[in-house]
């Protein structure tokens, strides 16, 4: 049965860059095309030549892609200006773009107010800016702004405006739900009536994530008769996102409603890949990738209760929807209060920790593992605590250093220049082989201090961290009240990129930071192979 195909259009690098937080250099915009291009999309759309310096140098040449067109974005041609004589549409034509994407009100009461022109005027500017488009030889994109809602109070209008878009020769009429407020049911009922004014392969869907439905209002208009698909990566874009793509594209490719009728551009083996995109974007936006995120989050495939381990040992479709490994991912076993055998077995085996079944320190682990959850641990995101944990039980951790003292100072006073600052100061005491080695530091705040005092001399191990670096501190207050109980979080990485996490707790902040940075340098040395 041959399948129809679905483009894929991304606008991570437009209406993604209208995140709240969120500003793309020109050297940002480049690194991510070329990653969308890797991943297989069909369009990337680059952002608003005319609307700002970077976006304008953006699209004097334009970035080279492998395989997805590169788009150009902006609103069609002004009421009562010739097409000659409108900047916005001038910027567009001369742009170094295979697409021209325009943007055009649809709903009359955004004409009126919004434009303050006629619906005849705006109707006009549709078609001239498309047809002047159509004749440079690019291919024409319209974004139907505000369609649903423009639908809805006037329908009769708001097809006019996606006919008069079709019929001037654009290749995409894209239905756009810009106020993110239009439900599922209502996408696949509006869309499949504009299918029998515009065809189905020349419609598209663009889906805001105001009500957490921009997924599956996009899913729903491809059964309505869509077959294009606009969307961001990891759901970037204004107010509360876009479409993610991210969850878009395995659903595509997994899901047997969609896999056995829709082919995408992305493949199987690009779709391996899709955790590190995911993760790499965040890397570049310097944010914590979003853990319980589906398909492509640390949390996806994680399993914590005991009794649903032991299933996903014997069976993991029993628990999993699809497996990991298809986008990159994989199966995590979690350790916890709630863990059973199931869990600390699989994760010894996901460490390469070989232990029987029936050796009678699984035991003495699981015990030592919910008594530390009691008072606060957690080793569900603290990977590398827990290995240090296991292998300590197992007696295969060696006693490195030996931390006998340290001191945290922190200081507030005018310096030479008579600005008020904070000073903090650690002092760290380590003995190594009987050599007692002190050192101490000043940093930002009192961990920082400590931080660098303790890896400032570690005497014959100095070699094995000098290229550490500490990424996330994160502190829970697991107990509330003036004797709160701190968890703290700590990530590290290495030169190699390799990042692990170790967790520390007590009544004192400052002492549950050095439990976690002491377990993190603890297992850089023992991944490391020092003696």
């Amino acid at each position: 049965m041959t399948r129809e195909t679905l483009t894929l259009f991304d606008t991570t690098l437009r209406d993604g860059a209208q995140t709240t937080g969120v500003d793309f250099s020109l050297h940002d915009k480049r690194f991510i095309a070329a990653l969308l291009d890797g991943l297989g999309l069909d369009y990337i759309e680059g952002g608003y030549p005319g609307a700002n310096p970077l976006d304008t140098e953006f699209f004097t040449r334009k970035p080279a892609l492998a395989k997805a067109k590169f788009a150009a974005f902006g609103m069609t041609k002004r009421a009562g200006r010739s097409i000659e004589n409108d900047p916005g549409v001038a910027s567009l034509l001369s742009a170094d773009a295979d697409v021209i994407t325009f943007v055009a009100k649809t709903w009359d009461y955004h004409v009126r107010v919004a434009l303050g022109c006629t619906l005849e005027e705006n109707l006009d500017g549709i078609d001239q800016s498309i047809r002047a488009a159509h004749a440079t030889g690019r291919e024409v994109i319209l974004d139907c702004e505000h369609f649903f809602d423009g639908f809805k109070a006037n329908p009769d209008y708001a097809l006019r405006c996606a006919r008069t878009a079709y019929e001037a020769g654009a290749r995409w009429v894209v239905l756009c739900d810009t106020n993110g407020g239009t439900l599922p049911h209502e996408v696949e009922r509006i869309v499949a009536e504009v299918a029998h004014h515009v065809p189905g392969a020349h419609l598209g869907i663009h889906a805001h994530n105001d009500t957490e439905n921009a997924v599956a209002n996009s899913l729903a208009a491809v059964r309505a008769g869509a077959r294009h698909i606009q969307g961001t990566l990891n759901g970037l874009g204004e107010r509360c996102g876009n479409a993610n793509l991210v969850s878009l594209i395995p659903t595509l490719l997994l899901k047997p409603d969609f896999a056995e009728r829709f082919e995408i551009s992305v493949t199987k083996e690009s779709l391996a890949t899709l955790t590190k995109v995911s993760h790499t974007l965040d890397e570049l936006l310097n944010r914590a990738p979003n853990r319980h995120a589906p398909y492509v989050g640390a949390s996806a495939f994680a399993t914590k209760a005991g009794i649903h381990a032991s299933a996903v040992m014997k069976e993991a479709r029993t628990y999993e929807h699809v497996p990991p490994e298809a986008i990159g991912n994989k199966r995590h076993l979690l350790v916890s209060g709630q863990a059973g055998k199931s869990n600390i077995l699989a994760e010894l085996e996901r460490i390469g920790v070989v232990v029987a079944k029936d050796d009678a320190r699984l035991a003495r682990l699981l015990d030592e593992v919910k008594e530390k959850e009691a008072v606060g641990y957690a080793y569900e995101g603290a990977d590398a605590s827990f290995e240090l944990l296991a292998r300590r039980v197992l007696g295969q951790v060696p006693d490195f250093f030996d931390v006998e003292r340290f001191r945290v100072d922190v200081e507030r006073r005018h310096n030479a220049r008579g600005d008020l600052v904070t000073v903090s100061e650690a002092v760290v005491k380590v003995r190594i082989d009987g050599e007692l080695l002190i050192s101490a530091a000043e940093g930002d705040g009192p961990v920082n201090a400590l931080d660098l005092a303790l890896r400032k001399d570690l005497g014959k191990y100095q070699r094995y961290i000098e290229d550490l670096e500490l990424v996330d501190f994160r502190v829970r207050i697991f107990q509330g009240g003036t004797d709160a109980v701190t968890r703290v979080l700590i990530e590290f990485r290495d030169a190699s990129a390799e990042s692990w996490s170790t967790v520390g707790v007590s009544a004192n902040i400052i002492d549950a930071s050095f439990q976690a940075l002491t377990d993190a340098i603890t297992y850089k040395l023992l991944k490391a192979g020092a003696a």
